[in-house]
């Protein structure tokens, strides 16, 4: 069972911005959250489980999080948590970089260790000793990164489209599985950026996407927002997932798409809008992204 909430928000050129939160059924007890969020705060639609653990992962952007008993929660892109009974109760998510993309998981341990999946049926998963102590200590884990973890959650991002619900759950059970077998003891937070260096980050951001038709070197950045450039790149692909050039090309991509979707521009302006002086690599760079011709595009919206 699938449900999708949206909220709108007006953003850049007063184009749409949406908050959308897809929640997947798993089995009754285990639900997944994909969310992904160009606002700067959402909640997630959950009841607090007193008997329960809660996993959050970040692909792109920045999360916090207030956990109930008064602690924080702080994730940069491929970085997850695990936090159990209180400490994982309904609370607000804030994303400091003004956008989020990652996933939650939440188990209800009591229901599913009465009624697991056949896959887990002989194992203590559900009853562990391990969630017992961190519903009582209120801790969340931050367990490190790993080839096998990394390989888990991207798998849940991109799920085939026949078999995704039996993927899904198969993932996430293996999930499981891997934090039984690591231990999950690990409980250093990700260094976070500083107020000051998401400010940096998030004008650099913004400046880039109010100017799509320039091509602004990083050198050009670095001496505006006096940083170093190699500090740049890594504090920008902390923030937002990916490097600036990939980001910025993903949102010339869809501004191109919205202005031939809305607009009566010729493709050659659109092009020189979002930053391209050749049409011909403006139609290469978007049939590559969108598996479409310009022209195609527009007729087919």
């Amino acid at each position: 069972m699938n449900r999708e909430t949206e909220n709108r928000k007006k953003g850049q050129e007063g184009i749409p911005k949406e908050d959308r939160c897809e929640t997947v059924l798993l089995y009754p007890g285990m639900e997944l959250f994909y969310l992904n969020s160009s606002g700067d705060s959402f909640s997630l639609p959950h009841k607090p489980l007193a008997h329960g653990i809660r996993i959050d992962h970040c692909r792109a952007g920045q999360m916090n999080r207030e956990a109930e008993n008064g602690g924080a929660v702080s994730l940069n892109p491929g970085s997850f948590s695990v936090c159990a009974g209180k400490a994982c109760a309904d609370s607000a998510l804030t994303f400091p970089a003004g956008q989020y993309r990652g996933l939650s998981i939440l188990i209800d341990l009591q229901e599913m260790s009465s009624r697991p999946p056949d896959p887990l049926k002989d194992t203590d998963i559900f009853y562990s000793v391990q969630w017992k102590r961190l519903s009582r200590t209120g801790t969340t884990l931050f367990p490190a990164g790993s080839a096998r973890a990394e390989s888990i959650f991207s798998a849940l991002y991109d799920c085939p489209g026949r078999f995704r619900l039996a993927h899904r759950r198969l993932k996430v059970l293996e999930l499981l599985l891997y934090l039984a077998d690591a231990g999950c003891t690990c409980e250093q937070q990700p260094t976070a950026l500083s107020a000051e260096q998401l400010a940096t980050v998030r004008d650099i951001h913004d400046h880039l996407l109010l100017h799509m038709e320039r091509r602004t070197t990083i050198e050009e950045l670095s001496r505006q927002y006096l940083i170093n450039p190699t500090t740049l790149k890594a504090d920008f692909k902390s923030v937002y997932g990916t490097s600036i050039a990939a980001h910025v090309k993903e949102h010339r991509m869809e501004q191109a798409a919205c202005l031939l979707k809305s607009s009566n521009m010729s493709i050659a302006e659109i092009a020189q809008a979002v930053g391209y002086d050749s049409q011909s690599k403006f139609t290469v760079a978007f049939k590559s992204f969108f598996q479409s011709l310009p022209r195609d595009y527009r007729k087919k919206t």
